[in-house]
């Protein structure tokens, strides 16, 4: 009797280390996971820290809001400078429409990224900072020669985002890239305008 008791008490406790064990596994997986959607940009920790699953809660590109944001913050930041430093009239009138398209794209963004749980960036994209800071070390015709190259090369590569979102994109952000298009094209045309 006391052998099949005890027989009995090591089976329940050999069942109950196994069931620890896949409940201890499940969780480390489910951990494991959400790591890994958080170093891809799809997890947001709330501040109780538990985890919300944000592409797939809103089923917005998140990262095309977030780069678009951050390269909006930077042409703003180009456009003040060549609205106050452009050495003709016209460098300093392409800066303040750009200063108003982009702010006014930007706010878009903002309400976007408010609306579906996506974190808004305060920083300028890396590249636009990097103009900015050397525009900030140009003056004359050298600027505004400097400026226009600057804008023409970003804009070819916002006008191309913004065809690939609009072509293949979440419907949210396809209607703002399809929209964005024709304010983006004319401000190519305005810079490439201040090389002639």
């Amino acid at each position: 009797m006391k052998r099949s008791t005890r027989s009995l008490t090591l089976t329940a406790a050999a069942i109950l280390a196994l069931a620890a064990c896949k409940q201890n596994t499940a969780e480390n997986n489910m951990i494991a996971a959400n790591d890994m959607n958080a170093m891809s940009g799809n997890i947001d920790m709330t501040a109780n820290g538990t985890a919300t699953n944000t592409a797939a809660a809103t089923n917005v590109d998140a990262n095309f809001v977030t780069t678009s944001i951050e390269g909006d913050t930077a042409e703003i930041a180009i456009a003040q400078l060549a609205s106050t430093k452009g050495s003709t009239p016209a460098a300093r009138d392409l800066g303040k429409m750009l200063v108003t398209d982009h702010s006014a794209h930007k706010q878009k963004l903002i309400d976007l990224a408010n609306s579906t749980g996506i974190t808004v960036p305060t920083e300028p994209a890396a590249e636009g900072h990097a103009n900015l800071l050397k525009l900030q070390t140009l003056s004359g015709a050298q600027f505004d020669k400097t400026l226009a190259q600057m804008l023409i090369d970003s804009h070819h590569k916002g006008i191309a985002k913004n065809e690939k979102q609009a072509a293949s994109g979440d419907a949210q952000t396809a209607a703002l890239a399809k929209e964005t298009l024709p304010v983006l094209k004319k401000h190519l045309a305005a810079a490439e305008a201040l090389l002639k």
